[in-house]
């Protein structure tokens, strides 16, 4: 197999693994818990990487098929390749910078069960299935669109970079929740 995509699938399967083993026995209440109004729960970072994952799913289906329809964009390298770099330094997991999303990604709850926690392992392997589904037709120069916008397209290859990244920054973002709800529940 390709070194990227025993990569990317390391990669993938170590934030799984964290998921279920820092936040696997954790009460509804700490998974609901946010340090305030405008900050996202540790329920809310797993539900907002299924729910973007997700509509991702029948762009890859199409470029499968060869049926996905692309912008004028996807003809220029240089415009693939700048949103490709863009994006991807959008979601570095150092979260020095933040970042809001696009609405079609946002949580699609405030209070989350303690079933969010399982449903995120099980959609990390349903999304290791529909990436391994384009695996072939990753040196072939394919250009995805994203899902947010008409015009933002970027390489296959670059994709995979963003979606495992992007994963690493949740997984960064909810373990700083995770330390700040328990910081609270010690100065309690």
């Amino acid at each position: 197999m390709d070194n990227r995509i025993t990569h990317w699938q390391s990669r993938l399967d170590r934030v799984s693994r964290s998921v279920e083993d820092e936040f696997g026995k954790l009460d509804v209440s700490s998974l609901n818990w946010k340090p305030n109004a405008e900050a996202w729960s540790i329920g809310q970072n797993l539900d907002h990487l299924i729910t973007l994952n997700r509509t991702y799913f029948p762009i890859l289906e199409a470029t499968l098929a060869g049926t996905q329809s692309l912008p004028w964009t996807a003809r220029l390298k240089p415009i693939r390749k700048f949103f490709g770099r863009m994006i991807l330094k959008s979601v570095l997991p150092d979260r020095k910078r933040k970042i809001k999303t696009f609405v079609v990604w946002e949580p699609t709850e405030s209070s989350l069960p303690e079933s969010i926690v399982q449903r995120f392992l099980d959609h990390q392997k349903e999304l290791w299935v529909r990436l391994e589904t384009v695996l072939p037709l990753l040196d072939s120069g394919k250009v995805i669109p994203s899902p947010a916008s008409g015009v933002i397209v970027y390489n296959l290859e670059d994709f995979f970079e963003i979606v495992v990244t992007h994963e690493e920054r949740h997984l960064n973002q909810a373990r700083e929740v995770l330390a700040l709800h328990q910081q609270e529940a010690v100065g309690a």
